[in-house]
């Protein structure tokens, strides 16, 4: 819509996960670091919690992008509730039959991971969104990580979700489960100055050649956004339309000011008019 009055090849705000558009921060810079830490030192698990928006999933996106051929990664993403257990969403991720008794799919499990061990493949789960997780899916997850043993590690488990996970984890009754994360990082939402650093990175990611928006507008995102980089996005992208339909070259701290009053009253998100 604005893409061609601002001379840029696509639109710059996406709220989806986009591995190619991460604004590498040193909180992210971090997360990544402690995410491959996790991968090549072959940790049993691995934990990153930050809030909604914060660019996890993004980090895992660009993570299976990095990983070799010598890794089977399965990725759940919608962390289900099922009185079933999390085993048959595993085998469903990783394309296994997950129709059975709970014993004959982790007998089936079990082979899965010795046999891709024998071939000199590691296995690494992913769960995105855990926070949804229960105590019983988490125990469930301790105890399948039993199948690796001595210094055989047939089976390496990422989990990912808000600040609640790590909530979850630091419970007492999770001392176990804790124990034996080896690698963790809470991603923190960006501050005011990198803000206008990501706003800048993505629109000449995208083929801007100029500072579409001001200072004083990228203040106000900031303020606004609380650095949540989705919320960021969801801003910017309107505040390009409003300018598209105002025939604005750049993005003031007025035409902010407008999308975000407009949000505000009419809109879903809770916006709180914080910087107008």
């Amino acid at each position: 819509m604005y893409e061609a009055f601002y001379r840029l090849r696509e639109k710059p705000f996406s709220i989806l996960p986009d591995p190619d558009l991460i604004y590498w921060c040193q909180n992210h810079r971090l997360a990544f670091a402690m995410l491959e830490f996790g991968v090549m030192n072959s940790a049993g698990f691995t934990v990153i919690t930050g809030e909604i928006g914060c660019g996890k999933t993004t980090l895992v996106r660009y993570l299976l992008r990095k990983l070799d051929d010598h890794v089977t990664a399965c990725l759940i993403s919608n962390t289900p509730r099922t009185q079933d257990g999390l085993l048959p969403w595993i085998m469903m991720s990783l394309n296994l039959p997950f129709e059975g008794s709970y014993p004959a799919l982790f007998k089936r499990f079990q082979q899965f991971l010795h046999d891709q061990f024998s071939r000199g493949r590691r296995t690494i789960l992913i769960v995105d969104e855990a926070q949804n997780l229960g105590f019983d899916a988490l125990e469930e997850l301790r105890m399948q990580s039993n199948i690796n043993t001595d210094k055989r590690q047939f089976l390496q488990i990422i989990l990912v979700g808000q600040p609640q996970l790590r909530d979850m984890l630091r419970a007492p009754q999770m001392l176990q489960f804790a124990q034996r994360i080896s690698s963790d990082f809470h991603l923190r939402p960006l501050n005011v100055r990198e803000v206008s650093e990501y706003i800048d990175f993505r629109l000449r990611a995208v083929g801007s050649y100029e500072e579409l928006f001001t200072a004083e507008a990228c203040e106000i995102i900031a303020n606004e956004s609380r650095g949540i980089p989705r919320t960021i996005n969801i801003i910017c992208d309107t505040a390009l339309v409003y300018g598209f339909a105002g025939g604005a070259q750049k993005i003031a701290a007025e035409l902010v000011k407008a999308v975000i009053q407009n949000k505000a009253q009419f809109g879903v998100l809770p916006f709180g008019l914080q910087a107008v």
